[in-house]
């Protein structure tokens, strides 16, 4: 980690999907640098090991129960967050699902799925914790996980694909509308396999995708750590509306998929 460990010192910082893989690892770099961090899931067996391992590492962290899904839910554990910290800070929107499937396999079931948790959850989340921050009137930083993908077609992840693109356009029309509160929102397309997505998709993906990004590999934990940090911390305080693709420029390629690929095989 580059930055001063208390960057982020007397910040609470409240992190969705945030026991595992992506989420975990943004909400690690957060807690390094002196943020309070609440990780919020639907995993409570997750959720009590990650903050045990966050606060081995010297973190100041705590979890909720969440299924960002409900709307209902999401206000109330803003609401119960706020009343045991005091405040909210930072968000990072983190919690999501896809599956890879070719589009005409998907069934309204699973595109609904996706979408529900993806889009509607983060909008969700936005709302509840962009309204306190209003009320407060001091700011705020918020984080939103889109994709690297959105700007080209992506066969195999139509309904993510098209979720994760809202959550862009989502985050730069919130950016407009706050930032007369000083409330900068921002996202990040990463490309990052966790254990969790290897066992998903498998071996033969996890190849795949690093031939077809132009630095060769995947992101490393400081990686995605860091730039959780800087668009949670006074370094992005004249930064708002932009999606960082964190994808070792996956990008500019062929992309992480497309049909004939481990992803969506002919």
């Amino acid at each position: 980690m580059l930055f001063k460990p208390d960057i982020l010192k007397g910040k609470t910082a409240l992190v969705t999907g945030g026991a595992t893989g992506i989420g975990l690892q943004l909400a690690r770099g957060l807690a390094k640098c002196g943020a309070t961090v609440v990780i919020a899931s639907r995993n409570e067996k997750n959720l009590a090991h990650a903050t045990k391992d966050m606060r081995a590492e010297g973190g100041d962290a705590h979890y909720r129960l969440l299924d960002i899904r409900q709307d209902e839910m999401v206000y109330a554990v803003v609401s119960e967050v706020i009343e045991s910290f005091g405040k909210i800070d930072i968000l990072v929107n983190n919690a999501g699902g896809q599956f890879p499937k070719k589009a005409e396999e998907i069934s309204p079931r699973g595109w609904r799925s996706v979408v529900d948790v993806c889009l509607n959850g983060t909008f969700y989340v936005c709302s509840a914790v962009g309204r306190r921050m209003i009320e407060r009137g001091q700011g705020g930083k918020i984080v939103n996980i889109s994709a690297s993908c959105i700007d080209r077609g992506s066969p195999g992840i139509a309904h993510s694909g098209a979720a994760r693109a809202a959550v862009s356009h989502l985050t730069r029309t919130l950016a407009s509308e706050w930032a007369q509160f000083n409330i900068q929102v921002n996202a990040i397309g990463p490309q990052y396999l966790s254990e969790g997505a290897r066992d998903n998709l498998g071996e033969a993906v996890a190849n795949f995708i690093p031939s077809v990004t132009p630095a060769g590999r995947w992101a490393t934990d400081d990686e995605i750590q860091s730039w959780g940090v800087i668009l949670a911390s006074p370094l992005s305080d004249y930064v708002t509306g932009t999606t960082v693709y964190l994808d070792g420029g996956n990008w500019l390629g062929e992309g992480i998929v497309y049909r004939g690929s481990p992803v969506c095989p002919e």
